[in-house]
């Protein structure tokens, strides 16, 4: 037998032992601090449990040298400094009942015993109506009188000091001061009454002064563009309440980086949350692109449990469906009202200008035949305002003359994708009448059979005709889709397949749950499923699949948004094919009636596939276009 590898160490009994009191705050020290940004981060939130109104954050090589946290919050008694710094003491809470509904931002205890093992700290307080400050020095425990106002500052030095080898993986100190100021930004974003102020080397780096409104705060933080380019989100479903500033479509970046959610003022990053505002985008965004937001949940706090992570940064909820399903309704909810340049146009106020004609079962819309290639388009630069994917551009140059489709759902509710508009009975005079209560204003010209040219009180608005029908198309199919119960196809040979010992269970748990989604799914034996029926509208889909999908859904999140998304590809494609094609040439009372469906319609600013349908030019723009004024 040939002798074990060097690498592997020979095993020693060893004696089982109380590990040393320096030992234990180290290793905590290793949950909670990563870099100076999880100092900042700790002491920020002592800072506002105390009821700090303003706080400032001073800084030395991002935070390695110095680290200072100043408030003006109730302070510490002097009897209690000491106290401060031992392990999981704390003022926040006091019995099992109090962690079940943590309200505070910090609650642990650790973070001041954790980081006086690994730095320099000392901490100088002055606590309401006492006569004089203190100063603890957490190395030798000196306890000294000193002068200062009401409040607290804690200063660390030399952070790593005690265990260098962590140090080496500090990154530079630009990257350092990068994280610090991030970290204090998203408490800023929490807490809009508090002042905030961020020194590095003797320089002011960030101020954010108190503010009476929220939207204030976002705009000073994070920028005016985000709080023009944004909606209101403010939803009530069953104990969760959500509320904040979702991005438009139009506003989403390449990268993550400007996306914050809160749970009772905490900031938070969590699947489940994650997961509701996806879906809520998936139908507006294109291609990868990631939605910017800012949103705030509220929620009773013995329905969420903040203590499953060392840097409170992760929290697991009760029911983790009903805090899906209430951010992601609210997110479309908040999406859905057409925006016409700056101003939002809620989908109930307003009327369009006629009532579509939906034809009736079994009808076709009939469609001219096309023979026109992008090269003959020769409107390149109004392409690059609407980003094309090949697919969409070949199939809406196609010459299909009539699109003819299954029929979706069981009688009476049949219906074929239109692909034709009906005229607009009004005439010119009722469209310069009523200018104002239409945001997209009046039709003018159409542009090489692709886009139509209108002008309003703003300017002049270009649409894309074929990407702002589909949108139409799409959302009418899916209403009339809605207001119909899914129905089951039967499987002729039942699809089985081998489950987990989940899949298993969510199947047995969820049997009341799966018939309203269209699907049966029952056990075969103790470690295999059998699909014995699917929805009609996705039979021609995998079962074994789709089934594997829902289930995964169903052990997470709200299992109904499976079958939604397969639906709604579904009914994507089929708009896509009924909407008015390119070199269709209009009538005037055709491009208006357009732009008043357009009005009319939930989320018509997108495409099905996340392409913006209308841009507008203003008058200043175009003023600047031909240099006027100057």
């Amino acid at each position: 037998m040939s002798a074990l590898p060097s690498s592997i160490p020979t095993l020693q009994r060893r004696p089982i032992r109380e590990l040393p009191d320096e030992l234990i705050s180290q290793i905590a020290a290793g949950e909670v601090v990563e870099r100076p940004a999880s100092v900042v981060r700790e002491l920020l939130d002592n800072a506002l449990d105390a009821g700090a109104s303003q706080v400032t954050v001073r800084l030395a090589s991002g935070g390695v040298r110095l680290i200072s946290v100043e408030d003006d919050g109730l302070g510490i008694p002097r009897e209690e400094l000491t106290v401060a710094l031992r392990r999981h003491a704390t003022s926040k809470i006091a019995s099992l009942n109090d962690l079940e509904t943590v309200g505070t931002m910090g609650f642990r205890g650790e973070a001041l015993a954790a980081i006086n093992a690994i730095a320099e700290l000392s901490i100088l307080s002055r606590f309401t109506g006492a006569d004089s400050a203190f100063a603890l020095d957490g190395r030798t425990g000196e306890l000294r009188p000193v002068a200062r106002a009401v409040g607290t500052t804690v200063e660390v030095r030399e952070l790593f000091f005690a265990t260098p080898a962590r140090r080496k993986f500090l990154k530079t100190d630009a990257t350092e001061l990068a994280h610090c100021i991030e970290a204090v930004r998203r408490h800023a974003l929490a807490r809009p009454e508090v002042g905030f102020s961020v020194w590095h080397d003797g320089k002011l780096m960030e101020q954010w002064r108190a503010a009476d409104k929220r939207e204030q705060r976002l705009a000073d933080a994070l920028s005016d563009d985000f709080v023009a380019q944004s909606v209101a989100v403010d939803h009530i479903g069953g104990a969760v309440r959500v509320v904040g500033r979702a991005g438009i479509p139009d506003a989403a970046r390449s990268r993550g980086d400007q996306q914050f959610f809160y749970v009772n003022g905490r900031f938070v990053r969590d699947k489940v949350l994650s997961h509701a505002v996806r879906s809520a985008y998936e139908d507006v965004l294109h291609g990868q692109r990631q939605p910017v937001y800012a949103l705030y949940l509220e929620i009773d706090p013995s329905r969420v449990d903040v203590n499953v992570h060392p840097t409170k940064i992760e929290v697991r909820f009760r029911d983790g469906r009903e805090v899906h399903q209430a951010v992601r309704h609210a997110i479309e909810n908040a999406l859905a009202a057409p925006r016409a340049g700056d101003a939002v146009v809620p989908v109930a106020a307003q009327q369009p200008f006629f009532k579509p004609n939906v034809p009736a079962s079994g009808a076709t819309w009939a469609q001219p035949a096309i023979n026109f290639t992008a090269a003959e388009r020769g409107v390149g630069d109004f392409d690059a305002m609407w980003p094309r994917r090949a697919d969409e551009s070949a199939l809406e140059h196609s010459g299909a003359e009539t699109s003819h489709w299954p029929v979706i759902g069981t009688p009476p509710m049949s219906f074929r994708a239109p692909v034709g508009l009906p005229a607009a009975p009004a005439a010119a005079e009722s469209l310069a009448t009523n200018e104002e209560a239409w945001p997209l204003g009046r039709a003018v010209a159409q542009l090489h059979g692709i886009y139509i040219l209108a002008e309003n009180s703003q300017g002049l608005i270009v649409v894309d005709m074929h990407a702002a029908h589909e949108r139409i198309v799409y959302e009418r199919l899916k209403t009339q889709l809605d207001g119909a119960a899914i129905t089951s196809q039967p499987l002729l040979i039942p699809a089985t397949f081998a489950a987990t010992p989940q899949e298993v269970a969510t199947a047995e748990a969820c049997a009341a749950v799966l018939p309203t989604l269209g699907l049966e799914i029952t056990p075969f034996s103790p470690r295999t499923l059998a699909v014995r029926a699917v929805p009609g509208t996705l039979a021609d889909g995998d079962p074994v699949e789709l089934a594997r999908s829902v289930l995964a859904e169903l052990a997470q999140h709200d299992a109904s948004t499976v079958v939604q998304r397969a639906q709604n590809e579904l009914l994507s494609t089929m708009a896509c094919h009924g909407a008015v094609r390119a070199n269709r040439k209009l009538t005037i009372d055709e491009m208006n009636a357009l732009l008043r469906q357009m009005e009319a319609t939930e989320r018509s600013d997108q495409c099905n596939h996340g392409r913006p349908t209308w841009r507008q030019l203003s008058i200043r723009e175009l003023d600047a276009l031909f240099m006027r004024g100057r």
